[in-house]
């Protein structure tokens, strides 16, 4: 199961991902960046880093997955934002931290799980849960009708 999960993972990301690996979208992430945004993806189990907040989301997108998020009722100390509006070098930084071009994205258990399309079709699919599920993140659908 982990395994059919970890594939689909990969055949999302990579769709995306191949193309962006040449020489014209880096930037050279400064190391210091660098450290930054691993301890941030790695800070809390999940991590949303959007445009905007939770409760005044700036874009369609970032509403979208925060809205997919909210149907499993993570506890906030499970769960953090960061507003990339707010800050230039992080904004810019995760795109090339994660080799994505879009915000917003979505880690869990620091790994880069993808940005709105792919949370949507997680969540479509049950992946989602199953992932928070794997990860402690939320109660086996089991346990919370026990």
């Amino acid at each position: 199961m982990q395994s059919a999960l970890r594939m689909s993972l990969s055949y999302h990301r990579s769709t995306v991902s191949s193309c962006l690996r040449s020489q014209t979208f880096r930037r050279f992430l400064s190391q210091e960046s660098h450290t930054k945004i691993q301890a941030a993806v790695t800070e809390h189990p999940v991590v949303l880093f959007m445009k905007g907040t939770p409760e005044q989301p700036m874009c369609g997108f970032s509403r979208g997955v925060v809205k997919i998020l909210s149907v499993f009722d993570i506890p906030p100390e499970k769960f953090k934002t960061y507003n990339v509006l707010e800050d230039l070098e992080l904004r810019t930084g995760i795109k090339e931290f994660s080799e994505w071009p879009t915000i917003p994205q979505l880690y869990v258990n620091g790994e880069f799980i993808g940005g709105s399309d792919i949370a949507l079709s997680m969540f479509q699919s049950g992946e989602l849960e199953k992932l928070l599920e794997q990860h402690g993140v939320i109660p086996k659908a089991s346990e919370s009708a026990s």
